[in-house]
């Protein structure tokens, strides 16, 4: 009986999705600051030649 009460929650869908999103989250955060600096440069490099344009 008390294996079921551990197992309940792992069974909970609402909460494995929970455990997804968190998991993308922590990946697209450790992500971005990896890769902080590249992607600065990316973004004022765009920025800056569409400012520089006559769009």
């Amino acid at each position: 009986m008390r294996i079921f009460w551990v197992l309940a929650p792992i069974r909970n869908k609402k909460g494995m999705e929970m455990v997804q999103v968190a998991i993308l989250v922590a990946i697209a955060v450790t992500i971005g600051l990896i890769f902080k600096s590249e992607i600065t440069e990316f973004v004022n490099d765009t920025f800056g030649k569409l400012g520089s344009s006559k769009f």
